[in-house]
């Protein structure tokens, strides 16, 4: 077994000698016992090495050669090439000294996404190297991986160690961008192992913000065992202090792996509302075995100004809520079991105490799929849903005791006709739910129990499909369908009277009644390629409920956001703030092709004669173009929701380990406000061997008005030197 794993296995070299013998060429030989003197094209190879030179003196008996002029090794299993003036090499014990050598080493660093890579070798002078057992020493020279002479960069020094597929290292070194020192090194170290793991220093970091001050930045990578490694930055900002960052990662066993980020800081500034705070990101997954599988996921922070405030990508600083959840599962036949524990969050405003605070811990869920049962001529399905579990809701008014249990349960039936061109789907269910806690008035809790029961009857009229085919432009595919699916679905659920008792926890809790009828129809365009590949290139369905009560069983408040399951089943957006027969009518048109994406969703409200909600993407790459704009539009009442018109895009060229001109911009714009949230622009050069990206961005999210700027220099093969780090790149 090779001692390095992440050597490369070289087959033997065609014409090449075997391990026992050596190969010699030259035009003259003369041999003075075990000494061969050899003139002229000299040639002196074995099965792993070629050396070659004007005259070489070589020794049959100790494996010594001492090679003059023009001076060339090659070594095939490792891929380093060497010219020298002259060198002492011993062929035998595969050691030598090299003078004003010159020469190149094949690069064994594995592609990682974000690295700038090259296939060029590194290259190396110097005025003299010697080889030893497994590595080599330049001594007063240079490295780079840039095609000689113009390189971008060098890295000088007394001396450089390597030792091939495992590290390099220097002490008292420079870096030299276009021959102007740039950085002094006392000691460097850099894995050429395949997944490098070695504890060290992390490059030193340096940027500036408009309002937390200059940034300096250090921190430490240890490697604790071959399972385990942990992360140290520490951020310090003259205006804002000290920001802490820690990663600690584990593999305990081949089935279990643990990832804990951890962010924190005692901000200096005298802020209202305080930004000082704390930040818990974890991921959990083991396979436990015998079909058993826990998975964990973790968001925690303090306060959600300190999210505002520290947090470097905009989706994040303006997402308020946070999700953590645990859980252990198993599935088998058509049955499945959970057992849940979850914490969600909620922040209305930055004031502290401000949530929504909602609380499982623990929640079991039993449930089973679709199971066919033999009835004869009809098919039936059974199904049901069961859960028991113990919760609790805090917020700013009013809290709930530490824990109320609820249980539910709800079996279903389905069966289905098929009539000429017509199926016909019915379903009815059950749904039974106890909970340990009511509420009396709004706000007003009371730990008597209350039962609600329901059951509910769905009805799916599924009509003759329309299509037609047609034959397609070249840019679409060879053929194409035109499909329209019109379907009819009746829903009817009762049985429940006490809708304002029941205490909101989750979508189990928003069930009413209501009599109903929902009409959709689906077109469709299906397109054919030349190999037979058929994709949904265009979707469009229309959505249109109609309310035979309008009062949903009593549970509607009118003047006041009312969100039940009919209308989530419905739309995203909520609409109902009194009574209505007529829901908004619901449009989602899709587009998918190899180049362009779009989805475009509206919801026209036939009771204001309006459009509540608009929501569009557009997505589409062509060579280095990348064009993805949005733009989401919410027109309600305020009692629903306070109305928003928001823009965004992304613009780009290029790629972030392209060769030559990148360049990226992109936007988020409030129209209402007349504000710029946000704004980024990134331009990006890289070389065949080194590159250097210059990124400005700006927040305005009113807690925080800030300009920042950052920096980065990519070495190929090696790193990244700056303040931008990946996870802000543009592209």
């Amino acid at each position: 077994m090779s001692a390095n794993p992440d050597q490369k296995v070289h087959p033997p070299r065609p014409g090449a000698p075997d391990a026992e013998h050596v190969h010699i060429e030259s035009v003259t030989q003369d041999a003075v016992g075990v000494i061969r003197h050899l003139r002229g094209s000299v040639r002196l190879e074995t099965s792993d090495m070629l050396l070659r030179a004007d005259e070489l003196d070589y020794n049959t008996e100790t494996g010594d050669a001492e090679a003059r002029g023009h001076v060339h090794f090659e070594h095939f299993v490792r891929g380093e090439k060497l010219d020298c003036d002259h060198a002492e090499y011993n062929v035998s014990a595969e050691t030598g000294k090299f003078y004003d050598v010159s020469g190149s080493a094949t690069s064994r660093i594995q592609a990682r996404r974000g690295l700038l890579m090259t296939q060029t070798p590194f290259y190396f002078q110097g005025k003299w190297a010697e080889r030893l057992e497994d590595h080599y020493i330049l001594h007063d020279g240079f490295i780079t991986d840039c095609v000689l002479p113009r390189a971008w960069w060098r890295f000088k020094g007394p001396r450089f160690e390597v030792i091939p597929g495992d590290h390099a290292t220097s002490r008292s070194s420079w870096f030299y961008l276009r021959g102007m020192p740039l950085i002094y090194f006392p000691y460097f170290y850099k894995s050429l192992k395949k997944e490098p793991r070695s504890s060290g220093f992390l490059i030193p970091t340096f940027g500036n913000s408009s309002i937390r001050g200059y940034e300096i930045g250090a921190g430490y990578y240890w490697a604790i065992n071959r399972d385990y490694d942990l992360t140290y930055r520490a951020q310090y900002f003259t205006v804002a202090g000290l920001v802490h960052h820690l990663d600690v990662r584990g593999d305990p066993t081949q089935r279990t792996f643990f990832d804990v980020l951890v962010d924190g800081v005692d901000d200096k500034r005298n802020l209202t509302p305080p930004a000082t705070g704390a930040l818990i990101l974890g991921h959990f997954k083991s396979d436990l075995g015998d079909g058993w599988l826990a998975r964990g996921e973790l968001d925690y922070i303090t306060s959600f100004a300190f999210r505002q405030q520290y947090t470097e990508s905009f989706n994040e600083a303006v997402f308020s809520q946070t999700h953590s959840v645990g859980f252990v599962t198993k599935h088998w036949s058509d049955f499945g079991v959970n057992v849940v524990a979850q914490n969600n969050v909620n922040f209305l405003s930055t004031t502290p105490g401000n949530d929504i605070s909602i609380r499982e811990l623990p929640e079991v869920e039993f449930n089973q799929r679709e199971h066919e049962v033999d009835a004869g001529a009809l098919p039936f399905w059974i199904s049901f849903d069961s859960s028991a579990g113990l919760l609790r809701r805090s917020q700013n008014l009013f809290q709930t005791r530490q824990f109320v249990d609820r249980l539910d349960f709800a079996p279903r039936i389905t069966t289905a006709f098929h009539l000429p061109g017509i199926q016909i789907v019915p379903s009815f269910g059950i749904r039974e739910t106890s909970y340990g806690s009511s509420e009396v008035s709004p706000g007003v809790f009371s730990g008597q129990n209350v039962l609600r029961n329901s059951h509910d009857l769905n009805v799916a009229l599924i009509l003759p499909s329309l299509q037609k085919i047609y034959n397609a432009p070249n840019w679409i595919g060879s053929k194409m369908k035109h499909v329209i699916e019109p379907r009819i679905t009746y829903q009817y659920t009762g049985g429940i009277d006490n809708f304002n008792r029941i205490i909101r926890f989750d979508e189990t809790d928003v069930l009413t009644n209501t009599d109903q009828v929902e009409f959709s129809l689906n077109n469709r365009l299906l397109a054919k390629d030349k190999n037979g590949t058929i994709t949904d290139f265009v979707n469009w369905q229309i959505l249109y409920d109609r309310y035979f009560d309008p009062t949903f069983g009593g549970a509607i408040v009118p003047g006041q956001r009312n969100v039940i399951q009919s209308s989530l089943d419905l739309t995203g957006y909520a609409f109902l703030d009194g009574l209505r027969r007529s829901s908004p009518i619901v449009s989602a048109f899709r587009v998918q092709q190899s180049r362009v994406g779009l989805e475009w969703r509206e919801d026209y409200d036939p009771l204001f004669h309006r459009i509540s909600n608009s929501s569009l993407s557009v997505d589409t790459r062509y060579k280095q173009y990348h064009i993805s704009v949005g733009q989401s539009h919410v027109n309600t009442d305020p009692a629903i929701a306070p109305s928003a018109n928001q823009f965004r895009g992304v613009i780009s060229y290029g790629a972030e380990t392209r060769k030559g001109l990148s360049f990226g911009f992109s936007a988020y714009y409030d129209y209402l406000k007349g504000v710029m949230q946000y704004s980024q622009t990134q331009v990006t050069y890289n070389t065949d061997c080194c590159g250097l990206s210059v990124q400005y961005g700006r927040f305005n999210l009113g807690t925080r008005d800030e300009s920042q700027f950052r920096v980065s220099f990519a070495v190929s093969n090696i790193g990244t030197f700056g303040t931008l780090q990946k996870q802000q790149n543009i592209f």
